[in-house]
């Protein structure tokens, strides 16, 4: 499964990159925690972790320029991991949503 989705991550980097586009996934691609996530999310929570909702601060520069509150981050629990792991899915204020599967280092657009 790790495999699959790693090279699923790159084939969209790729693809989207070489379009000039911001590389996207389709929520059906998606890990399961991470479809679950984005239901919590649609019914406003509850959420499992403390920072669930915190503004996210894009200083990586991996998405558009916003004013500070724009975008905020969410937790997609990684199995097996003994802390909030490295997934999570950023929102912005327009009904965006992207997913990292490693703590930010790239960031998918999540389209339906």
């Amino acid at each position: 499964m790790r495999l699959v989705l790693a090279a699923l991550l790159t084939l969209c980097l790729g693809i989207g990159l070489a379009r000039g586009l911001p590389p996207e996934i389709a929520t059906r691609d998606l890990p399961p925690e991470a479809r679950a996530t984005l239901a919590l999310i649609n019914r406003g929570g509850p959420f499992p972790y403390r920072r669930d909702g915190m503004v996210f601060g894009n200083y990586e520069k991996h998405l558009p320029f916003h004013s500070r509150g724009y975008y905020h981050e969410y937790t997609v629990p990684t199995p097996r991991a003994h802390d909030r792991g490295a997934r999570r899915i950023v929102t912005g204020a327009e009904g965006e949503r992207y997913y990292s599967p490693d703590h930010y280092q790239s960031l998918l657009l999540i389209h339906p």
